[in-house]
């Protein structure tokens, strides 16, 4: 009888075993795979000169890593393999970046800030004029500014395309000055265009573009053709200004030391996020933060900006293009582009 009720159990005991089993091997595929693919586009994207070296070299490690992991089956490859990705690793760490490279014009300026009391003067505040979005004629300014007459933040949502995957950046608004608009950015060379992919391995370096809106906003409204949105942030001026100044620490940083751009680690929205966190932002992460053309719908569902309208209603009034277009290059863009939006609430 003993034997009989014990049956099911063994049954049952082998079962899991083998699910396991091959969960455990199902696991094991996926992180060689994912070894041997971040590795490959590592040597490929590394900062070796010569473009057919580096795609040579990710091919051959390719080669040899699917045929030391999947076909030799002798545990001497296994180390071979272990041992050259540590090399190709350790390579990888100690790519440094650098602000001193042919950078293309719109990003060829690093803005510093001296802050002293409650002054603020600000250099390399980008005012170009343009033509087009290839045709401008380069002009940063000084900006001076007083932190208490900071009352507010805004937030700028674009896309190049329809879909999850947007950009978002911020203006700080003060009572007896036009706004401040920062842009996290990548900072391409001259010839080099954006990769999400590129951008996971060392591709671009960062840059804390300070501008003017009719520079940072129009050039996306009038030039680049992106859908734009502008959203009134729910913040006290006093956390406003403690944003600001996280903020302007972080531009000075980069002013002296250059870091790289990451997508999922050093990009727009994520460190937006981090900035308001650093001055008592309360929540978690949502992958509405990484698939940022959905941040907009965050804000709402978190209450941090109005939520007096259905959301649909308060994102059409908050599309700004046809207003933009309208006022173009006008002295008042910035008053223009926030009239039909709800009234900013602390």
């Amino acid at each position: 009888m003993a034997s009989t009720e014990s049956r099911p159990i063994k049954i049952l005991a082998a079962w899991l075993f083998k699910t396991l089993r091959w969960l455990l091997i199902g696991l094991g595929i996926i992180l060689r795979v994912l070894l041997v693919v971040w590795a490959t586009l590592a040597i490929y994207y590394s900062n070796l000169p010569w473009a057919w070296l580096r795609l040579v070299l990710a091919i051959v490690f390719m080669v040899f890593s699917i045929w030391a992991l999947w076909f030799s089956r002798k545990p001497r490859m296994y180390l071979a393999f272990a041992a050259l990705f540590l090399v190709v690793l350790i390579w990888y760490i100690y790519i440094p970046p650098s602000h001193d490279r042919p950078w293309q014009p719109e990003v060829a300026v690093m803005p510093r800030a001296f802050i002293n009391g409650d002054h603020v003067r600000i250099t390399g505040v980008r005012h170009f004029d343009y033509r087009t979005k290839d045709d401008f004629t380069v002009h940063y300014d000084e900006r001076d500014v007083s932190l208490s007459h900071l009352t507010s933040v805004d937030l700028f949502l674009s896309y190049w395309t329809v879909g999850p995957i947007g950009h978002t950046f911020v203006s700080f608004n003060f009572d007896n000055a036009p706004p401040i608009c920062i842009s996290i950015e990548t900072r391409p060379k001259l010839g080099q265009g954006y990769s999400p992919i590129a951008s996971l391995f060392k591709q671009y370096e960062l840059i804390y573009v300070v501008g003017d809106e009719r520079d940072l906003v129009r050039l996306r409204t009038h030039f680049r053709d992106e859908e734009v949105y502008l959203y009134h942030i729910r913040m006290p001026p006093e956390k406003a200004r403690a944003l600001f100044l996280v903020y302007l620490d972080r531009i000075n940083q980069l002013a002296d030391h250059a870091e790289f751009y990451h997508l999922l680690s050093n990009s727009c929205t994520i460190n937006i996020v981090r900035y308001a966190n650093a001055v008592g932002r309360e929540g978690r992460l949502d992958i509405r933060q990484v698939l940022n053309g959905l941040f907009d719908r965050y804000l709402y569902r978190t209450g941090r900006v109005d939520t007096s309208l259905p959301f649909a209603e308060l994102r059409k009034r908050s599309r700004i293009n046809d207003v933009a277009e309208a006022t173009d290059n006008s002295p008042d863009f910035s008053q223009r582009i926030r009239i039909s939006l709800p009234p900013s609430q602390p």
